[in-house]
């Protein structure tokens, strides 16, 4: 019995490393298998025109109440009332199959959705006004495919940020400074909403910065349609911060193959130049900075209910090459990284302290140049 037992474990211990040796050489191919939608694409009727007028349509807006993820903090931090309206869109949600578009009333996607907001909004709650709404969201599966089903799903959950950002604009004073920001697929959103509804108007004006994370930006051919330029330093207010986190020995590759089948905003196909690199840990004033400059690190509870601010934790610099943002060693943060020593979960968190510093900064410019000009 003992050996027939030791032969037991020895067999699965070969299957589990064949298991994880075929994840990592076919993740791809595995993960469209688990994630892609099989079901023909189904239009998306809009939503009606009043139909963001309702709380029931906001993770956060300054009405939602105790309720409101966006309004976490971990401890010792203290919430601010800052003067900026800030519009945020999260990330995807929905990874379930069934459909090409998330529902609005699907329990896990709102959960995850809720996790994200309180992890990644609340870095930007030192302001008086933190606005997230709901949308029928691509499917992650939508990301991993090639199939015009997947573009379609895209431009359906776009149509509802947009119309979102609109009651947002309507709602808020027309005086009023606004932060914009979004992680991944709420990146790309924004990416899209900048060039539709900023560039080239006087919106830009009252833009303080636009916080396109997790999503890859061509400098060429996205940074120009979107109406604003690149962060270049921590105290300049109407500009663009992006980046992309890896440990290393990072491999992009994925991310990279991802970002470049899509067209860039000019229309035009993207190439291998490096994409936007703004390093939050200096504002975008130099290409790399040490752990010590990193004012804390929100590391998440094993529940995701909570978390705390570790000083220091990574260091971060922009790869020449590729554009993506180094952080040195894989930190322990949680069980979600990606394949290739991809953070992307952790973006905002890495650089938490350090982004909510960054947007007080940016307003108080802002705040300056206003008053400045109004002189």
């Amino acid at each position: 019995m003992a050996r027939k037992f030791l032969y037991m474990i020895a067999i699965l211990a070969v299957l589990v490393i064949a298991a994880l040796f075929a994840l990592r050489i076919w993740s791809t191919e595995l993960s469209r298998f688990a994630f892609v939608p099989r079901s023909a694409y189904t239009r998306l009727e809009p939503v009606s025109a009043d139909a963001y007028a309702a709380n029931t349509m906001w993770f956060s807006r300054p009405s939602v109440g105790a309720q409101d993820p966006s309004q976490w903090v971990p401890s010792g931090v203290q919430k601010g009332n800052g003067p900026a309206a800030v519009f945020f869109i999260h990330p995807t949600s929905y990874l379930a199959r069934q459909a090409w578009n998330g529902p609005l009333d699907d329990n896990d996607t709102n959960r995850r959705a809720s996790y994200f907001l309180q992890g990644m909004a609340s870095a930007f709650n030192g302001q008086a006004q933190v606005w997230a709404p709901r949308y029928r969201q691509a499917a992650f599966g939508a990301f991993l495919t090639d199939q015009a089903e997947g573009q379609m799903a895209l431009d359906a959950a776009y149509l509802d940020v947009r119309q979102a950002f609109d009651t947002f604009l309507a709602s808020v004073p027309a005086d009023k400074p606004i932060v914009l920001a979004g992680h991944s697929q709420g990146a790309l959103h924004l990416i899209q909403l900048l060039k539709d509804r900023v560039a080239g108007t006087p919106l830009a004006a009252r833009v303080v910065a636009a916080y396109a994370v997790g999503w890859p930006i061509s400098i060429e051919h996205d940074l120009p349609a979107m109406g604003l330029p690149a962060c270049n330093g921590p105290d300049r207010a109407g500009c663009v911060m992006s980046w992309a986190s890896f440990a290393e020995p990072a491999d992009p590759d994925i991310v990279l193959d991802a970002y470049r089948t899509r067209p860039a905003l000019d229309g035009k196909a993207k190439d291998t130049r490096p994409i936007l690199c703004t390093n939050p840990l200096n504002g975008g004033a130099a290409p790399a900075a040490a752990s010590t400059a990193n004012l804390g690190t929100l590391k998440p509870s094993e529940d995701l209910k909570g978390g705390e601010i570790i000083v220091g934790a990574v260091p971060a610099r922009c790869d020449p090459a590729t554009g993506i943002l180094l952080i040195g060693d894989p930190p322990e943060l949680g069980p979600y990284v990606l394949p290739g020593n991809n953070y992307h979960v952790y973006d905002i968190p890495l650089f938490w302290t350090n982004l909510r510093a960054d947007v007080n900064r940016r307003v108080t410019a802002w705040e300056a140049a206003h008053k400045a000009s109004a002189k």
